[in-house]
This record gives C-alpha cells, structure tokens and sequence, in this order.
C-alpha cells in the first residue's frame, strides 16, 4: 500500500504546529484531570480510601485505553473515505471524549465517575494513535526527529500546563473540566479541517477476518527484536513515571505534609518548573538529534537524568527536595518524550499493507499498560509500608533506570 505523499514547505510546517497544538491540548487533558482534578473529587467522596479508589480508576480506566489503542489504530488503517485513514478517527473521537469527559464534573458517586471517564478515555484513546501515526505518514524519516522534538515539546509543555491550570481551578470543578474538554475538541476538529489528509477513498479495501485481525495484534520479538526493546523501554520508563505522577498530589499531602490548598497550589507551581525547563529541552534534544542523526543517546540520557530526579525527594523529603524533582524531571522527560516518538517509528515492522497505526498502536499500549499496573504497584507498597512513600520512588529510580538498559540492544536506530 502507497503511503500518502510526504508534506514538504509551508504545509509540513503548518502539520508539525498542528499537531504540537493537538498533542500540547491532550497531554494537558491528561495532567489536569488524571494528576489533580479526579485525585480531589475521589478524595472529596471518600478520603480514607482516596489513595485505593484512585489506582482503582486508574487500572480499570487503563485496561479500556489499552484495549482501545490498538484497536483503533489498526481500523484507522482499515479506514476508507474522502477524509483519509485517520482524520474521522481524530474528530469523533475527541468530540466524544470530550462529551463524556464534561458529564464527568457532574458525577456525586465514583461509579458514576468511572463510567464516563472510562468513556472519555477509551474516545481519546482511539484518536491518539491516529495522531500519532501522521508523523509517519507524513514525514520522511530523515526529518522525524525535529518533528518529534517539537511534537514533545508540546507534549510535554502540556503535561505541565494542564497540571498548572487544573491546580488553580481545581475549586471550581465544571468549569476545569469544561475548559480542558472544549480546548481539545476544538482543537481537533480544527486540524482536520485545516490540514486535510489526502483521501483514502480509492485504495483498495482489506479483506476482514476475525482471526486475522486479532493475530495481527501480535508482533515477534524474535522476528522484530527492536520493536520489542523500543516496547520494553517504553513500558519501564512509565512504570516508573507513573508511579510518582499518579501520586504526586497526595506526596505533597502526606509525604511533605502541605495542606490540601498549599498543595494544590505547589503542584501547579512545580509544574511551571518543570515546563521550562522541558520546553527548553526537548527543541534542543529534537534539533540536535536530527543534525546528529541519533536518537539513541538522547533517549539513553533522558531515561538516567528521569531516575536522578526521583532520587532528590529521597535525599530531601521537603519542599526543597520536591523543586529539584520539578526541574531535573523536566529535562530528563523532555529529553525523552522528544526523541522517544521519532525513535518508535523507526523500528516498526516493515509492511505493504500500511499497518502503521496498528503498530503505533501496539507501542502505545506500552504507556497505557503501565498506567494499570503503576498505580496499583504504588498502592500495594504503601499499603505494606505503612505509608511510607519512599517505597514508592524507589522503585520508580529502578524501572526508569531499566529502560536506559532496554534501549542499548536496538541494532536499526543510531
């Protein structure tokens, strides 16, 4: 299958800015809601079981995302239509996450909560590997580092800017989670619009079977040995990751001991920090990268600054040690998030059926998979330390320091 034409001049620009827009918007959504809008309204239920219900919500939330991610990416590469392969998926999955993800601000019981933020994930779940996978249909490999640094820096400016804004507005509950559900759908629908995909409409339909489709899930390590480390890396770093970003609110609370208004207020300004110094990073990491035409050390490098930072709380369990978290984690996960997206597309397996959203896919749900085992991971190891958060940051030091391991035996990316 003929991939649709690489985008070259003013209209590769326009794509990468749209598409640091869109994933800036997500990862803002993703921030907001998961590290501090759910974390205060399950805390407000139930408080003695907040820290339980929330890796509850977010391992059975997770175990939707990452059945959906997949799925919907290998149906985006089914998808035929004047609108191309992946921009339907783009604008019904937004305005359907979008949808839910507001009747969430109105929910008075967890189970209430749980069903529409399971409906919001499982939409922008099957949107985001369409997303994804333009960098590959888009761009030539050559220039998938700068591409990838600036889709990070947006990424990763989002991650901080969602966490800023939702911890100012998190006492004013509809109007947070409308903001973040409204930006995003706008968003989307906007980029469909304005950066038009070529149609899909006359490439040849793709015989459907059952069995086919499911086995097509399977990718083997030992025929596609760089796919499965990329995999592995990934899935080690977010273990890690996830475990303190889950956390984060109730580490001040209860780790630092700040009070639930100074903490929502810390973790907002904590995430100022972090912004920029992983703005800085991640367009300095996706330049160098593409000049350099490497991409393993940057990833390498950004996996051990990730497991510096974890440390700092450690060594200084105040608020002192919690500034130095700030920042180190933002050069580290800047330097990562950067290059980590450019380095993915190139160990997909080679293929003439074009089933590169099903293989982004695949690789997704090495972010999504952790999101179920991390939070539960961190729970039970407070539950048998009494308490004691420590635990939780070293093991996170351990999975992150892994996945630098799990980046060295890649023989097809420099």
């Amino acid at each position: 299958m003929t991939s649709p034409a690489f985008v070259t001049g003013g209209q590769r620009t326009v794509l990468q800015l749209s598409l640091m827009v869109n994933f800036f918007l997500l990862m803002a959504l993703y921030s907001g809601v998961l590290g501090v809008l759910l974390p205060n309204q399950i805390a407000a239920l139930d408080p003695g079981n907040k820290a339980n219900n929330l890796a509850l919500m977010f391992a059975i939330t997770s175990i939707f995302s990452t059945l959906a991610t997949p799925i919907a990416g290998a149906l985006s590469d089914r998808t035929r239509g004047p609108w191309g392969r992946r921009a339907p998926w783009i604008a019904i999955g937004s305005l359907i996450g979008s949808i839910s993800l507001f009747g969430v601000s109105w929910m008075t019981s967890f189970w209430s909560m749980m069903v529409l933020w399971v409906m919001a994930a499982i939409a922008y779940n099957s949107m985001q590997p369409a997303m994804t996978t333009l960098i590959a249909d888009r761009f030539t490999p050559e220039t998938r580092g700068s591409v990838s640094g600036i889709v990070g820096a947006g990424m990763t400016a989002g991650l901080t800017a969602g966490t800023f804004v939702a911890g100012h507005l998190a006492g004013q509950q509809m109007l947070a989670y409308g903001l973040f559900a409204a930006a995003i759908a706008a968003s989307c629908l906007a980029f469909v619009l304005i950066n038009r995909e070529p149609s899909s409409a006359a490439l040849p339909a793709r015989r459907f079977d059952w069995g086919d489709f499911a086995r097509g899930f399977w990718i083997s390590p030992r025929e596609h040995p760089d796919f499965a480390w990329a995999f592995l890396s990934r899935f080690t770093i977010y273990m890690g990751y996830q475990a303190v970003a889950a956390y984060l609110l109730y580490i001040l609370r209860d780790y630092i001991r700040l009070s639930d208004d100074a903490s929502n207020v810390a973790i907002a300004n904590m995430a100022m920090v972090t912004f920029v110094c992983l703005v800085v990073t991640s367009l300095a990491s996706g330049w160098l990268s593409d000049r350099m035409q490497r991409r393993k050390p940057f990833v390498i490098a950004g996996s051990l600054i990730m497991g510096c930072a974890m440390v700092a709380p450690l060594a200084a369990p105040n608020m002192s040690g919690m500034w130095v978290y700030a920042a180190v984690i933002g050069v580290g996960y800047g330097m990562f998030m950067s290059i980590d997206m450019a380095l993915m597309t190139q160990v997909l397996p080679k293929s003439e059926l074009g089933e590169e959203g099903k293989d982004l896919g695949v690789l997704t749900t090495a972010v999504n998979i952790p999101q179920i085992i991390s939070p539960v991971m961190a729970a039970v190891l407070l539950s048998l330390s009494g308490g004691d958060y420590r635990t939780i940051f070293c093991a996170a030091v351990l999975f992150v320091f892994g996945s630098a391991l799990c980046v060295l035996p890649i023989k097809s990316v420099r």
